[in-house]
């Protein structure tokens, strides 16, 4: 099968590598028809993260079940399904209270897997892992592109939105505006938010984000946007949705954030550790911090239902259609901001 290839910094290439074949009774073979590049595979893409030359990429899956083994119960072949970004058993202590992230048997799409901007996976513990597209919907174009940010970046966006407490009525700060904090901004109106600001560099992504649902949008930099959404929303909000994960925006995240409040985060951290955490701030205005990488699979249903029902669709973070050939084109779009997200269909 064709797959993406990670061979270093700056350059993906795509090879005939082996198809995944089922190696133990829980998992399923799935026939890639949808899937992304993700802003996170970037920071390998620029050499700002570690990973080994050589390795398979991608983990945001959609596709049609081709074989399953003996143990699986929840998707026969013909089924279509999506895949959380990663692998979960579904019935360990973690998976129970929803923190699927850290499985016990948890996995990655890398590797023997297939990886997810290729052609076939491998899901181990499918019944744990996939979600399945009602029949009704499984050949639906414009449904599959609004279900397949379910994978990461609406969950992940829903899960910051709930990690900083946006609820009914609530004035809200996003920052980020890239397809998690533009899916940030959906899952805060979805939450009931009354007010939401969103902060980010690019007009066109901000427009999005009034799309979605921002009130206001904020386009400064540094302390000139932190004095902007301060005095938008008289001294800061309560609820602050961080969405990129550099520590200039967890530093803006905390300048924003109203005495009393809380900041929910999801970007990766980079450059944290280097710079620190302004710690004192947050201790003298009693700020929480809550948050990290999200459980996507536990909020996999709820979010399905609202795009089967027509009330969530975050489609438009898609700007750019590729084929897998086109993968090495779809990481330079989005290195050069020129995509904020690309949607790879490896049948296109």
């Amino acid at each position: 099968m064709r797959a993406a290839v990670f061979q270093g910094p700056g350059e993906i290439t795509v090879e005939d590598v082996p198809k995944p074949e089922i190696e133990a009774p829980t998992d399923a073979i799935v026939r890639v028809t949808h899937t992304a590049v993700c802003g996170s595979d970037l920071w390998f893409y620029r050499g700002e993260s570690d990973r080994d030359s050589g390795t398979r990429v991608g983990h945001e899956p959609m596709g049609i079940v081709e074989e399953v083994g003996d143990d699986v119960r929840s998707v026969e072949p013909g089924d279509r399904v999506f895949a959380p970004f990663v692998v979960s058993c579904g019935h360990c202590e973690f998976c129970r209270k929803g923190l699927h992230t850290s499985c016990v048997d948890g996995d990655g799409w890398g590797g023997d897997n297939g990886g997810g901007q290729g052609e076939y996976v491998r899901s181990p513990h499918a019944d744990g892992t996939l979600v399945r597209v009602p029949d009704r919907h499984a050949d639906d174009e414009e449904t599959l592109e609004a279900i397949l940010p379910l994978t990461d970046v609406m969950g992940t966006g829903h899960h910051a939105a709930l990690s900083a407490g946006v609820e009914e009525g609530s004035t809200c700060i996003v920052i980020g505006d890239g397809a998690v904090g533009l899916c940030g901004v959906l899952a805060a109106r979805r939450l009931g938010a009354e007010r939401i600001v969103a902060m980010g560099h690019h007009e066109d992504r901000l427009d999005i984000a009034e799309e979605f649902g921002a009130t206001e949008t904020v386009s400064a930099r540094g302390e000139e946007a932190v004095e902007r959404a301060t005095e938008l929303t008289y001294g800061g909000a309560n609820h602050v949705v961080e969405c990129v994960g550099a520590a200039s925006s967890m530093d803006t995240a905390i300048g924003v954030c109203r005495p009393g409040g809380t900041v929910g985060y999801v970007g990766v951290p980079h450059g944290v550790n280097e710079d620190g955490l302004d710690l004192l701030s947050m201790f003298r205005d009693n700020i929480a911090l809550r948050g990290g990488v999200a459980p996507v699979r536990a909020y996999a249903e709820e979010l399905l239902a609202d795009v089967l029902q027509g009330t969530l669709d975050p489609s438009p973070i898609f700007t750019k259609t590729v084929d897998v050939e086109g993968v090495p084109e779809g990481y330079r779009a989005m290195d050069e901001r020129e995509a904020i997200k690309v949607l790879v269909k490896p049948e296109h």
